[in-house]
């Protein structure tokens, strides 16, 4: 059985891309042991291939335990290109019809394309979203059509960001 959840950084006018821009004055250690403890429920990474190149470039150098898990994870990485996967555990797919074939659960990090494309297909399970108490004011944006949820789980932490889980109405 596949399980596909998806947990993105987002500013409260929704801007998802460029957390590294905003997200900082949020990030302590409740919202890591939050977000580790989803990485923990993982079975595998399932990225796109804008986000993996950026976590490419990131993690293989970086230090602790979350380092550690992000290196140590099987990774899936959806692209149209033909690109060298060098970071370790990465395996390429060519669509999302070959997610279909995946089992465990599938944690999907940044990759808003990715998303949409996993929502409009009915494939995505669960959409974490840890919100930083910030306007962007401008940037990507996860929806660019509608779509229903209902909340299955919130959190709030200390630094003023909420986690909440959300289930897509089908």
């Amino acid at each position: 059985m596949r399980k596909i959840v998806a947990e993105l950084f987002s500013t409260l006018d929704g801007v998802v891309e460029g957390p590294e821009k905003w997200h900082g004055p949020f990030h302590d250690d409740e919202v890591d042991g939050a977000v580790m403890a989803g990485m923990d429920e993982a079975d595998a990474l399932l990225v796109g291939r804008r986000t993996y190149e950026d976590h490419a470039a990131y993690w293989p150098t970086a230090d602790g335990a979350m380092a550690d898990r992000m290196n140590a994870f099987q990774k899936y990485v959806v692209t149209s290109s033909d690109v060298r996967l060098e970071w370790a555990n990465s395996t390429p797919l060519s669509g999302l019809d070959e997610v279909t074939g995946l089992d465990g659960t599938l944690l999907v990090t940044g990759s808003p394309t990715l998303v949409r494309g996993l929502l409009a297909r009915g494939l995505l399970d669960e959409l974490r979203l840890v919100v930083d108490p910030v306007v962007a004011g401008s940037g990507g944006r996860l929806f660019e059509a509608p779509a229903a949820f209902e909340r299955a789980a919130c959190r709030e932490f200390p630094s003023g960001s909420v986690s909440i889980t959300y289930r897509p109405v089908r």
